[in-house]
């Protein structure tokens, strides 16, 4: 099964409501979901098969963030990135720094850096 992926940013992620739904879309559509919650910037990241990624970003879009903007839509995740075993639903960093650390373990830092219009 080809793996997705998609970058979300927003102004903030502060509502345990809103990322209730998102654990629960998460689990729903077996993605794996990493949210940098608590301040600004919001960012989400989303892992899955083509269908699940989606309808993870969906389900997200329809949640109404502030300033919601789809960074990098969900596109097919290089066979050269590295896949670390991750069990599938929601987690959540606090930091932007923690947030980096997770991408470039995955070997995407290059990927998520574009997303997040730093480099």
């Amino acid at each position: 099964m080809a793996l997705f992926h998609a970058l979300i940013r927003t102004h903030h992620i502060t509502s345990r409501k809103k990322v209730a739904h998102l654990r629960k879309a998460a689990s729903k559509y077996g993605c794996y979901a990493l949210l940098r919650s608590g301040g600004c910037p919001g960012i989400m990241y989303c892992k899955g098969s083509e269908e699940g990624v989606k309808e993870w970003v969906g389900t997200a879009q329809r949640l109404r963030y502030k300033d919601f903007q789809l960074a990098l839509k969900p596109a097919p995740l290089g066979s050269n990135v590295a896949q670390p075993n991750e069990r599938t639903g929601l987690f959540e960093v606090e930091s932007i720094k923690e947030f980096a650390v997770a991408m470039e373990r995955r070997g995407i830092l290059e990927w998520w850096k574009r997303g997040m219009e730093f480099a």
